[in-house]
């Protein structure tokens, strides 16, 4: 039966073999090196750049049971490849090389938008998936990809769960909500499990919602992009070329500061801020009718100001945005209310800009 055994049997197996904790296979964040079959034995590297000791100790036994478990196989060797400490890559004249040698168009999207946040807790998810929906409402066709790997929270927003279809040729097919194509970390992780990785783990989620999700005939692609300016952003900009992003933030500086930062690193890497968000702006009493800055006033257009960016628009607090998130209905749905106006202006003004 050995003679039956090839290494296209074996990538095959490889693929039901997940990452701990995840629903992500080992093929998918190619920790799967060399691999040689030499009649029944068989011989496998699992590449390892700086990923939990843990993490590949869990790959390398998943992949000898699942390959001793193959028809034919005598003997399974799982080698380890350590490249947590890889030597600096130079061009011919000791120049790095080009980071945006390998940047594609991403077939079947005309624009990418990314939404992003320096920092946590300012609301860019609500952001971005209301944004998504005011430009299906203005009548594109949109895509939502959560880039935020660690902390997903698109599927509760938009009450989506299960498990993604694949296709004939690997590739995934995106979710559908309130017609929206949808993506996300969360949905192919089990239930409250967190997401123990580094960054190349994170760099090649990012790289596989981008180049192996089925996104079709779409006008606009939003991301959710995660906080910070870290290995989710660059390997964005570095895999896509980017219509522009959104910074979203708060009022108090706090947020100020961190949504600065973000400026200068997209400004950095050669991407295109259209504007500055202002969420949680203000909050109006439904019974007065009065308005209260509850966290500061003015922050968003003075530093919109200080970097010749529009602001793009002010989001108040509203208790429909959080009931409508929690119930996977975003508040932008709600015909006729202020909070849909608001986003929608938004997507005018980013539409706009992004042409």
């Amino acid at each position: 039966m050995s003679s039956n055994l090839n290494t296209d049997l074996v990538v095959e197996a490889l693929k039901d073999v997940m990452v701990p904790g995840t629903k992500v296979d080992v093929m998918k964040v190619s920790l799967i090196g060399e691999i040689k079959v030499t009649g029944g034995e068989v011989r496998v590297t699992v590449v390892k750049t700086s990923e939990r000791q843990e993490t590949i100790d869990g790959v390398r036994q998943a992949v000898a049971e699942r390959l001793g478990a193959l028809p034919g196989v005598l003997s399974v060797q799982v080698d380890i490849d350590d490249r947590s400490a890889p030597a600096k890559q130079t061009g011919p004249h000791g120049h790095s090389p080009d980071p945006w040698a390998d940047r594609k168009d991403l077939p079947g999207v005309k624009r990418i938008i990314a939404v992003a946040s320096a920092k946590g807790g300012v609301g860019k998810s609500s952001v971005a998936v209301n944004l998504a929906l005011a430009l299906k409402a203005r009548g594109h066709r949109v895509g939502l990809m959560d880039a935020d790997v660690y902390g997903p929270s698109v599927p509760t927003m938009l009450g989506l769960s299960g498990d993604p279809q694949i296709t004939p040729d690997k590739k995934v097919v995106p979710f559908e909500s309130h017609g929206l194509q949808v993506m996300s970390m969360g949905l192919l992780m089990p239930e409250d499990q967190p997401v123990v990785w580094r960054g190349p783990l994170v760099m090649s989620a990012v790289k596989q919602f981008l180049q192996d999700v089925l996104w079709t005939d779409l006008d606009y692609l939003v991301i959710d992009m995660p906080p910070g300016t870290g290995d989710a952003q660059l390997t964005l900009v570095q895999t896509v070329p980017l219509a522009g992003v959104v910074m979203v933030t708060t009022p108090q500086e706090v947020a100020l500061a961190d949504v600065r930062r973000g400026i200068v690193m997209f400004a950095k890497v050669e991407v295109p801020v259209l504007g500055i968000v202002e969420n949680m702006s203000y909050f109006v009493c439904p019974d007065s009718g009065k308005q209260y800055d509850i966290f500061g006033h003015g922050g968003g257009a003075a530093v919109a100001a200080k970097y010749d960016l529009p602001l793009l628009g002010e989001i108040p607090i509203d208790p429909a945005i959080r009931k409508g998130g929690d119930a996977g209905e975003p508040a932008v749905l709600a015909e006729g209310s202020a909070i849909r106006e608001a986003f929608l202006q938004l997507a005018d003004k980013v539409s706009h800009l992004a042409e």
